[in-house]
């Protein structure tokens, strides 16, 4: 079964929205290109705006993807849970689509014999395991989330040496906003480490607005950069390399 890469836009933010498009929209056009966006929303102190919280699940459902409201001190492993849950989540609506093919109805894991479903979720975590992934960090630098940002500098890292222990190739990179000089700012090319923010967070200027909606805007446009680059390889060039392999 081919999958192709697994494309996540994994959104660590504390609030509202307040520059730019509607974050939802954006989110909705997301999932119309393949990509998924889960959303984190850090908590401090038991203080998160309800509008906050209901925007943080809109860009989730928008998106396909995962929500998760957490403490800071729980970052860590949310980051972890909420990546992997997602591309089971994009995995199993791959085989479903499999599925319905195959079977020529519309078939999915949950009506199948429970020896059968059983089998097709060790398909399920094996894919999970070898399917290649990219991730896009978004990371909101409003002034709200200063206190926030060693806290997720030491969940990207964890998250990258658990990514790693997979057999499939991961690709990071990490954008923040608002940036220096415009709404949304590039900290990290695609990259399978992420050991070098070490250094950047420590640099990172906190502002006052949280421009979300351009923030995603952005980061599709930089999956699709991405893929035009790959695009770049002829197909006689594509022949030539896969018979030299």
């Amino acid at each position: 079964m081919k999958t192709g890469t697994l494309k996540q836009i994994l959104l660590i933010t504390d609030g509202c929205s307040n520059q730019g498009g509607d974050p939802i929209a954006m989110a909705a056009l997301a999932k119309e290109q393949g990509i998924t966006i889960n959303v984190i929303g850090v908590m401090e102190n038991d203080v998160i705006d309800e509008k906050g919280m209901q925007e943080i699940e809109g860009i989730s459902m928008s998106g396909g993807g995962v929500s998760q409201i957490v403490y800071a001190q729980s970052l860590s492993q949310t980051v972890q849970m909420v990546t992997r849950k997602a591309m089971t989540q994009t995995l199993q609506g791959v085989v479903n689509r499999e599925l319905k093919h195959i079977l020529g109805r519309n078939t999915s894991m949950e009506e199948l014999p429970p020896e059968q479903r059983g089998e097709v979720m060790e398909v399920v975590d094996e894919l999970g395991e070898t399917v290649d992934l990219d991730v896009l960090i978004l990371v909101d630098t409003s002034a709200s989330m200063k206190h926030k940002l060693p806290t997720v500098k030491e969940a990207l890292l964890d998250l990258s040496l658990s990514l790693n222990a997979r057999m499939g190739n991961n690709q990071f990179s990490v954008f923040v906003f608002p940036g220096k000089r415009k709404d949304v700012e590039k900290l990290l090319d695609w990259t399978p480490r992420l050991e070098s923010l070490t250094t950047v967070f420590s640099k990172l200027s906190v502002g006052g607005i949280t421009p979300t909606g351009p923030a995603i805007k952005e980061a599709i446009a930089y999956f699709n950069k991405k893929r035009s680059l790959r695009g770049l390889l002829s197909r006689d060039d594509e022949q030539y390399f896969e018979e030299s392999i």
